[in-house]
């Protein structure tokens, strides 16, 4: 089998710039633009902003956990680092599509890799309606703010609001409201990866809120719609013993 052309990216900090150093040192530095595979060394909020920056050159992304997480990383390790490529398992992630309007009428778009969230800006609870496939769910939610997270993305900031852990494969959103006042009994969805999720601000002045996507903030917003972008598609390498699969499964016996 042919040997992999591998472009190295790491995180600033001191332990990930160490490690970029000597795996170049020892299996080169190709070009992203001649390379087979991205390997990323940092933690997973370095591996989310790697997704992001590399999302259109369509080449699977490697991850080895030089950073404090690592849910999204490979185990480090230098050696035999070809005969792990070779052997890695492809895991396929679809990011959500945010497209805002806000209170000045400006349309913003922005991709999700883990979650879309909306959140007040003040001490006034944000209240918001909910729509799924243009029919309305939820008249109006009291809340500190609701997101829609993608499988990748259910055992981070969805998971701390209590949703649900989703499997990569099962084909399907959670839609996860953060702290709740009314309705009191609602605790969220899942809905299928096709729903198109739309949430109307109510008395977005005196309630002000923000929607953020991943890295992505935008303030004052009225409108927000959220669908997958199957359109493009993210390919994540893990070793077999590590996949990103069998992860989010076992996340959920986790005491």
């Amino acid at each position: 089998m042919a040997t992999k052309k591998i472009h190295f990216t790491a995180s600033e900090t001191e332990q990930a710039q160490t490690a970029l150093r000597r795996l170049i040192h020892q299996y080169g530095q190709s070009i992203i633009s001649h390379a087979d595979v991205i390997v990323a060394l940092g933690g997973d909020g370095f591996m989310l902003e790697s997704m992001h920056r590399y999302m259109s050159a369509n080449l699977p992304i490697y991850g080895m956990n030089q950073g404090t997480v690592g849910f999204l990383l490979n185990n480090y390790e230098e050696d035999d680092l070809h005969e792990r490529l070779d052997a890695g398992q492809i895991t396929k992630l679809h990011p959500l599509k945010m497209i805002v309007r806000d209170t000045s009428d400006r349309i913003t778009e922005a991709l999700a890799i883990n979650e879309v969230s909306l959140l007040r800006e003040s001490r006034q609870t944000a209240k918001i309606e909910i729509s799924v496939d243009g029919h309305v769910k939820v008249d109006e939610l009291t809340c500190d703010g609701v997101l829609v997270a993608t499988p990748a993305g259910s055992t981070a900031y969805n998971f701390s609001a209590h949703g649900p852990i989703l499997p990569v494969n099962a084909g399907v959103l959670a839609l996860t409201p953060i702290s709740a006042f009314r309705p009191r009994r609602w605790r969220g969805a899942i809905l299928p990866r096709e729903a198109k999720i739309d949430f109307r601000v109510l008395e977005s002045i005196k309630r002000p809120v923000s929607a953020v996507a991943d890295a992505v903030e935008v303030r004052d917003v009225s409108s927000v719609s959220i669908e997958e972008a199957r359109d493009i598609t993210i390919n994540l390498l893990f070793d077999p013993e590590h996949n990103l699969e069998k992860r989010i499964l076992d996340e959920q016996f986790t005491q």
